[in-house]
């Protein structure tokens, strides 16, 4: 929840409040050159008209005060999963007694690549000024949002002037890249042919005789792996977790250039590809990094731990198609930070000679190279040949064009 009060500016329409002035001035002579009861009267009904429509406009939308309240479905509003929505609930305070029949209320939220949705709601305040607006966000996408100002809009109960005020009532969160769950990556596979001559002489994710701890039991199970001890203890299956040999750790480089991608959904797709196997490495501790080619190139080295995932993650979160230049000059600038005999994985929707030699690149530093071709998600051409040709130079390749097919892809159940 965040919540912040903030003062407000108000603006009120100067040619219907000069109208009302010629009126009172008009009444105001009326009286003085004609006299009597009937004048008189009229002078006091216009002069009190004129003082509530100062008064409102004064004391009214000019002084009010927001408090926004967010919530969502997941635990922190401020990281919500590419896809959801977010209930915002807005506090309006309008101060004074004067009865206000309805107030407008604008929102405005922007994302940071300068998208921006508008919502437009009336509310009845209370007698004491107070209302609540309540709408729900619609489907949001990877990035990072901030509520603008907000605009107030008022009118007197005779419908003769408008208010505005402003107030900012502050409001930010992030929405994360949509991610899918990879159960198997053949990658790590020594006996696939798509690891490529490299890896397969490196070791697979075997487990070794250490007992490492305690998990909970899953189904499959086999006898002689359960802990009957923290059975016994906890009243639940438990099973014995093993040690596990080590695997050379994998860099993944999002490729983040300005001319390389055909849409906007296509570059999405890449950055929830690399979201995914950043998931991936995270439950099966593989060291995993990240290369950024963005404006500007930036890595995080490989880890294994959540707090290193989260930050490469939410690194995704305001990243831009803003590259430029060759993919393997930029990598030889960050060279340093790339581990001697990791895994290179490229994600990338370029191909031919860039490509190439980016992946040339890698393997001239000891790297098993591989590419994960991100196609666009109305694209129909499978990207085949640019796939065997990678293939024909022992270096593996996969071919995306949906985030829901890339654990199938990865597996090795639809590589082409």
């Amino acid at each position: 929840m965040k919540n912040l009060w903030t003062g407000a500016a108000a603006v009120i329409q100067p040619g219907k409040f000069a109208g009302i002035l010629v009126i009172w001035g008009i009444t105001l002579l009326y009286v003085l050159f004609q006299g009597g009861k009937t004048s008189l009267m009229l002078f006091i009904m216009v002069s009190v008209l004129l003082i509530y429509l100062v008064v409102s406009g004064t004391f009214g939308v000019r002084k009010a005060k927001g408090q926004r309240q967010l919530s969502a479905d997941a635990e922190k509003p401020d990281l919500l999963q590419a896809g959801g929505h977010l209930a915002v609930k807005l506090k309006v305070t309008i101060p004074g007694l004067l009865p206000l029949p309805y107030v407008v209320v604008r929102e405005v939220l922007k994302r940071h690549n300068g998208e921006s949705w508008v919502f437009e709601e009336s509310i009845v305040p209370s007698f004491k000024g107070q209302g609540e607006l309540h709408f729900r966000t619609p489907s949001l996408e990877r990035g990072r949002y901030t509520f603008a100002d907000t605009d107030i809009l008022s009118e007197d109960i005779f419908g003769l002037m408008e208010h505005k005020g402003t107030f900012l009532a502050e409001g930010q969160f992030r929405v994360l890249p949509r991610t899918v769950p990879i159960p198997r990556w053949l990658l790590y596979d020594r006996r696939s042919r798509l690891a490529g001559p490299q890896a397969a002489l490196m070791h697979s994710r075997r487990e070794t005789t250490q007992i490492n701890g305690v998990r909970d039991y899953v189904y499959g199970d086999r006898l002689t792996r359960i802990h009957w001890n923290a059975t016994a203890k906890t009243g639940e299956w438990k099973s014995k977790e093993f040690e596990q040999e080590s695997i050379p750790k994998t860099m993944l480089v999002l490729d983040g250039s300005a001319n390389a991608y055909s849409g906007s959904s296509q570059f999405e797709l890449a950055v929830s590809v690399a979201a995914s196997l950043l998931g991936y490495g995270i439950r099966e501790r593989i060291g995993i990094g990240l290369c950024c080619l963005g404006k500007n190139t930036t890595v995080f080295q490989p880890a294994e731990g959540e707090a290193e995932r989260k930050r490469m993650v939410q690194y995704l979160v305001d990243l831009n198609t803003e590259g430029r230049g060759p993919l393997a000059a930029r990598l030889e600038q960050s060279s340093r930070m790339f581990p001697k005999g990791c895994y290179f994985v490229l994600i990338s929707p370029q191909s031919g000679q860039p490509a190439l030699d980016a992946l040339r690149w890698a393997e001239s530093l000891g790297m098993t190279p591989s590419q994960i071709y991100v196609r666009h998600p109305g694209s129909a051409l499978r990207g085949g040949e640019w796939l065997d040709a990678l293939r024909q130079r022992g270096i593996s390749g996969y071919s995306v064009h949906s985030l829901q097919e890339l654990p199938a892809v990865v597996g090795g159940e639809g590589f082409r």
